[in-house]
C-alpha cells in the first residue's frame, strides 16, 4: 500500500498528517486516548491499511487443482498372422484394422490393450499343443507395430497364452519392436514383470499376469501383491492387467471361484482383482475369456473382468458374444480414484476390425452381467454407455 502511494508522488509524512487530522476531527476522544498512549484506539497502520485494501488482503477463490486423466482399456488384439500361411493376413498390410476406432483410442491420456501372439516376420519355433484341435499359433509381421503406434497405444500386455507362440526368438523380437516403437509392456516372469514410466507429468506403473508358462502367474496372488505394492510406492497410477478365467459364451459370469478350462487352472479372477486393489492397484483390466464380462467398483477402484475380443483377425471365433466388445474410457483423478466411465460398443467380423456397434450389444451385456454378478457395486451403467456412481 505504502509503495503504491509513494509512486504517485505523495510524501509519507503528509499522508500520515492528513489521516490523523481527519480521524481526530471526527473523534476527538479517540484521538486523545491515542495521544495518551491508550493501545485500544486504532493505530496509524490500521488507518492506512483500512483506507485502501491491498491485493494480499483480497479473498482469493479456492481452486481445485486435482488433475483428471482419461485412460482407455480394450481386450484381445491379433491383427493377422503369417503362420501357418500368409493367407491369414488382412488386406493392405493391416493398415485398416483399427482405422474406425483410431480417433477414440488416440485421444486418451493412456491407452491399453492385450497383445495376443508375437510380432515376427519369420523364424522362431512354433509351439506344440497337447490338443491340436484347440491350438492356434500367431505370428504377426513386424510392420504391424506401426498400427498400434498410429492408434495411440501406450502399453500392451504380453502375459497370455500366445506370447510364447514362437519361443524365446518370438518374445525377444516382440519386445525389441515394442521398445523401439515407444510402447511399454509387461507380463513375463523374471524379466519383464512390471514397468514404470512417465507421460505428461504422471508416473504410471504397469504389470500383467496370466496362468501360462513363462508369464507372471495370476494364481500366485501373494507374489502379485508384492509386485503391485512396490509399484504403488513409485507410481502415481498403477494399472494391472490379467489374462484369466474360463472361455466362451457359457462362461460370461464371474463365479468368484477358481475357474478351469480344458483342464487348466485359469485362476480366481475375483480374488486376484480384489487382492491387487488391496495392494495398491488403481485400475484392473481383465481379458482372456474372449467374451465380455461384468465391471465392478471396489474401494473406489475400477475393475473390468473381461474386455473380450477387440481386434482379432482371421483365426478367432467371432460368433455370438465373441464378436462384440467394449472399449472402455475411464476418467480418474490423479490418485487413481474413479470418477466416471464411458463404454463405446464395438463389433468385428472375419473381414474387418472393430467398428462402432449401433446395436450397443456390449453396453447391454455389461448392464446385464454387472447387475447379475455385482448387485452390490456402487456403479450404474446407462443405456448410452455412461458409467457413473449410483
Amino acid at each position: 500500500m505504502i509503495n503504491k502511494i509513494n509512486s504517485k508522488g505523495f510524501h509519507l509524512g503528509s499522508l500520515f498528517f492528513i489521516g490523523l487530522f481527519s480521524f481526530c476531527f471526527f473523534s476527538s476522544f479517540a484521538c486523545r486516548d491515542s495521544a495518551a498512549g491508550n493501545n485500544e484506539g486504532p493505530t496509524q497502520e490500521a488507518v492506512l491499511v483500512s483506507a485502501v485494501e491491498t491485493p494480499d488482503t483480497v479473498p482469493q477463490p479456492v481452486v481445485d487443482s486435482m488433475r483428471t486423466l482419461r485412460i482407455i482399456g480394450v481386450g484381445d488384439m491379433m491383427l493377422g498372422t503369417n503362420y501357418p500361411s500368409a493367407s491369414y493376413l488382412p488386406p493392405k498390410g493391416g493398415a485398416d484394422m483399427l482405422k474406425d476406432v483410431e480417433s477414440i483410442l488416440s485421444q486418451a491420456d493412456l491407452t491399453f490393450g492385450n497383445l495376443e501372439g508375437t510380432i515376427l516376420d519369420e523364424g522362431g519355433t512354433a509351439k506344440r499343443c497337447n490338443n491340436p484341435a484347440v491350438c492356434y499359433v500367431f505370428r504377426s509381421p513386424e510392420s504391424y507395430v506401426k498400427h498400434f503406434v498410429n492408434a495411440g497405444f501406450d502399453i500392451l500386455s504380453i502375459a497370455n497364452n500366445h506370447s510364447g507362440d514362437f519361443g524365446p526368438v518370438g518374445r525377444k523380437k516382440t519386445k525389441e519392436l515394442l521398445k523401439k516403437a515407444g510402447i511399454y509392456y509387461a507380463g513375463l516372469a523374471g524379466t519383464d514383470e512390471s514397468v514404470i514410466f512417465e507421460k505428461d507429468g504422471i508416473t504410471y506403473g504397469f504389470c500383467a499376469f496370466a496362468p501360462n508358462s513363462g508369464t507372471v502367474d495370476i494364481r500366485n496372488i501373494s507374489r502379485a501383491k508384492q509386485i503391485v505394492s512396490q509399484l504403488e510406492k513409485e507410481a502415481d497410477i498403477v494399472i494391472v492387467s490379467f489374462h484369466g478365467g474360463a472361455e466362451g459364451a457359457s462362461n460370461q459370469n464371474v463365479t468368484r471361484k477358481t475357474e478351469t478350462y480344458y483342464g487348466e487352472n485359469r485362476g480366481n479372477v475375483y480374488a486376484f482383482a480384489h487382492a491387487v486393489v488391496d495392494a495398491g492397484a488403481d485400475i484392473v483390466f481383465g481379458h482372456g475369456p474372449h467374451v465380455t464380462r461384468a465391471v465392478e467398483l471396489y474401494k473406489d477402484r475400477f475393475i473390468a473382468y473381461s474386455l473380450g475380443n477387440f481386434c482379432t483377425y482371421g483365426r478367432f471365433s467371432l460368433s455370438g458374444p465373441a464378436g462384440y466388445a467394449p472399449l472402455i474410457t475411464l476418467t480418474v483423478d490423479e490418485t487413481g480414484s474413479f470418477m466416471e466411465g464411458l463404454i463405446t460398443p464395438v463389433y468385428q467380423q472375419k473381414a474387418h476390425g472393430p467398428k462402432i456397434d449401433g446395436q450397443k450389444r456390449a453396453i447391454n451385456k455389461l448392464r446385464e452381467l454387472t447387475k447379475q454378478d455385482f448387485p452390490e457395486t456402487p456403479l450404474r451403467i446407462m443405456e448410452d454407455g455412461k458409467i457413473e456412481r449410483k
